[in-house]
């Protein structure tokens, strides 16, 4: 009997995309080059899971090994990515249909409750009738805790359904809320974005202050986590240094003693730099930016809490005010990354190789710290169970006692992760980045699949 063919992978990226989510996507691609004995060609979804679903696959073999080498310095998601929710696939998804999916915010559209069991099965079915078809035999999903989700059911279903597959989670979140692992590839860049920018940003208010803008507001991310408000507590190099409040989704806002830090600040210095999280709540637990509408997962969407706190310094305190948000430019600007965050986001991708191949299955590569100074890390790994559909929040011990800044313990753990540049090639005064063919492979099967 001849020697059995090494079975394909499918990488799919997840969420919203980092300056170093193509990176990871570099290991991962790499480290299959080179274990060609276990591991055959690798096909990436396109715009993630819906490329699986839909049968939408790239086949990254036919990319030169230099293009995938230049992912390691560019931003976006090259394959695409998506916010998509698998159906959760209760007790059997091969047809139960008196099982429970639970909460499935992103389910059908136009579905009622009693729809939920019938479209779990018909996704579960279709995704592994897709890898059969291809001969796909591992999973790499890169992404937060939401598709960390994905994965483990992934991984737990095909087992159930007959169609085991060796599926292995890559961490990845600019909001840097994952449990399990010291940090999450895409944070240290955007902090250090959000870190620079502060301190730019300041220089420029306090140039202008004496006869103009006053108040200066920067929205970041973070939902329910406020790691990316406190990185810009990291522009600070002295006492009485911007920013001078930072607004945590952990600590409910309280709309006296800001006006009266706001005015403190002003009467002291001049002028007042606020770096707020766009998650921001009140006493209440309401977000102070809630919109209407909801995302594909359920989480509800925030409509901007930079401008509503600015139009409140100006009613109550009548100051001048400026206000930016931060938005995409924070998670994809590769031209500042950091250097840990970019080494870090390329060894998760080639260590998920490995675990995938010695036989690992429904776990994650994660980072250990092992020294602060100076800086020391290694790879370690997790059980998927206790990374999906969690969330980490900030430490009470890295808020200062105040409620507005960071402690020294934030900044001992924040300053590392910032550390080193990383540059991208420059041509004609602009970063050069990849530009892949994304070749689409062949389709085997007829049937289509509606999302």
């Amino acid at each position: 009997m001849g020697k059995q063919r090494p079975k394909n992978a499918f990488y799919a990226q997840s969420g919203g995309v980092t300056a170093v989510i193509n990176a990871t996507a570099c290991g991962v691609i790499e480290a299959a080059r080179q274990r060609r004995d276990r591991i055959g060609r690798v096909y990436a979804g396109r715009d993630g899971i819906i490329g699986a679903l839909t049968e939408d696959l790239i086949d990254t073999g036919c990319e030169s090994d230099a293009a995938i080498a230049a992912l390691r310095h560019t931003p976006g998601g090259a394959f695409g990515s998506c916010r998509y929710r698998m159906s959760d696939p209760g007790g059997d998804p091969g047809g139960d249909p008196g099982s429970d999916p639970g909460g499935d915010p992103g389910g059908d559209p136009g579905g009622g409750p009693g729809d939920a069991p019938e479209r779990a099965t018909r996704e579960y079915r279709r995704l592994f009738e897709v890898f059969a078809a291809h001969d796909i035999g591992y999973c790499f999903y890169n992404g937060g805790g939401d598709s960390q989700d994905t994965a483990l059911k992934i991984a737990r279903t095909g087992e159930r359904l007959g169609y085991p597959v060796v599926c292995i989670g890559i961490p990845k979140t600019v909001d840097n809320d994952l449990p399990g692992t010291d940090n999450c590839p895409g944070f240290g860049s955007a902090a250090k974005y959000v870190a620079v920018s502060v301190r730019e940003a300041a220089l420029d208010v306090a140039s202008m202050a004496r006869t103009s803008t006053k108040v200066f507001l920067l929205e970041v991310m973070g939902r329910h986590a406020g790691w990316l408000a406190a990185a810009g507590g990291l522009a600070a190099e002295r006492e009485g240094d911007p920013p001078h409040l930072i607004l945590f989704p952990e600590r409910p806002f309280r709309q006296g003693p800001f006006l009266e830090r706001v005015q403190d600040a002003v009467r002291r210095r001049g002028y007042c730099v606020i770096v707020v999280s766009e998650g921001v709540r009140d006493e209440q637990g309401r977000f102070l930016a809630e919109a209407d509408s909801r995302d594909s997962f359920g989480h509800k969407q925030l409509g901007g809490v930079a401008p509503r706190l600015a139009d409140l310094v100006r009613r109550e305190l009548g100051y001048k005010y400026h206000w930016a948000v931060a938005d995409y430019l924070q998670r994809s600007a590769r031209h500042i990354a950091s250097r840990t965050d970019a080494e870090q986001a390329y060894a998760l991708g080639r260590a998920a190789v490995e675990l995938a191949c010695a036989g690992e299955n429904a776990v994650l590569p994660v980072i250990v710290r092992t020294c602060d100074d100076p800086y020391a890390w290694e790879i370690g790994k997790a059980d998927l169970e206790q990374v999906a559909n969690k969330e980490r929040a900030l430490p009470d011990a890295y808020i200062a006692r105040d409620g507005f800044g960071i402690s020294e313990d934030c900044r001992r753990y924040l300053r590392p992760l910032i550390a080193g540049e990383d540059y991208p090639p420059y041509e004609g005064g602009l970063p050069r980045y990849a530009r892949l063919a994304n070749r689409p492979v062949e389709r085997k099967l007829e049937a289509s699949f509606k999302l």
